[in-house]
């Protein structure tokens, strides 16, 4: 068909029209009667007869969908047909890709949570900003997590270090690798003790100095946790006695509960400090700003299927 089409004279192909075939992509088409009242064309390249006006590229519609932030409706109107037709373009989609990751990483990892049941772990690069794995889950543990990290690391990527919250017995599972404790994280822990308002002095001094931690060296930070310590060493210790049975307990519990998790995660708070070389964050915010991302987009489309969710959140990591 190529060679007798190369054959004809170039005042034949005046004639064609210059639209694509939908089905080899060749502009050589030329008109070919109507289909209820639609033009239809005929290409003389692969032979096959197609009607007029735009296809509905569903690529472009996912780019709308997930990163404009359009509903079914709005994209139903924009590309002038059913919500029906949307939702089936839409679920036509292929996000899984073949990626490559960088080399060396700093692993970012926390979870989040629509509803629940249902979360997506994610472990992230923080020297790249890829996201490196995704775990969807009902409920968070260190196995999962560990898990993660090994399967990081059979991908070849060589993990220098690991930037976590404060989840208990977390921190002494990975070896070798230098674990970082998001400070964020600690600060948090914190006010859950304390409030956003405490009304004691010795708690309010705490709680100031607990949102210090990110502009402190480790030497300061310990130089003012022990400061604070000898200065409120006899207020710690007070204890009351129980009306109902008569036992004896500390009066400031929630005190001391904060000031023990400063004490109890310190080892694992300045590893950025003495890893310096590595550029370890000392927070996992990079990550917390993409599930704020995530959860943004998705409030745009309430009510999706769990499955639906999942593709969404797949589009949105491409992990």
């Amino acid at each position: 068909m190529l060679k007798c089409l190369l054959r004809l004279p170039l005042r034949h192909f005046k004639a064609y029209e210059q639209k694509i075939c939908f089905f080899c992509g060749s502009k050589i088409t030329k008109k070919n009667g109507h289909v209820n009242g639609a033009q239809r064309y005929k290409c003389y390249l692969c032979g096959r007869t197609f009607v007029g006006g735009n296809r509905l590229s569903s690529s472009d519609i996912w780019n709308d969908y997930t990163k404009g932030k359009q509903t079914y409706e709005q994209l139903a109107i924009k590309y002038s047909c059913s919500t029906r037709t949307i939702q089936r373009k839409i679920d036509s989609i292929d996000i899984k890709q073949e990626r490559s990751f960088e080399f060396l990483a700093n692993v970012l990892i926390d979870t989040t949570y629509f509803g629940r049941t249902f979360g997506v772990m994610v472990f992230k690069n923080s020297l790249s900003g890829e996201v490196l794995l995704k775990h969807y889950v009902k409920v968070e543990t260190n196995k999962q997590y560990y898990a993660g990290i090994e399967e990081t690391a059979r991908r070849g990527i060589r993990i220098q270090s690991i930037i976590c919250d404060g989840r208990k017995g977390l921190f002494q599972m990975f070896g070798a690798i230098p674990v970082q404790m998001c400070q964020f994280h600690q600060t948090q822990i914190i006010t859950r003790y304390l409030t956003r308002n405490p009304k004691l002095e010795a708690t309010k001094e705490l709680r100031m100095l607990s949102l210090q931690i990110t502009k402190m060296s480790k030497k300061e930070f310990i130089f003012e946790l022990d400061k604070w310590n000898e200065k409120w060493a006899n207020f710690l210790k007070e204890r009351s006695i129980s009306a109902s049975t008569g036992k004896s307990f500390y009066t400031h519990k929630t005190l001391r509960s904060a000031c023990l998790s400063l004490k109890r995660n310190m080892p694992w708070l300045f590893t950025f400090e003495e890893f310096a070389e590595l550029m370890i964050p000392n927070t996992t915010n990079a990550l917390d700003g993409l599930f704020s991302d995530l959860k943004n987009k998705l409030r745009n489309h309430n009510g999706l299927s769990i499955e639906r969710k999942k593709k969404f959140i797949d589009g949105f990591f491409k992990a």
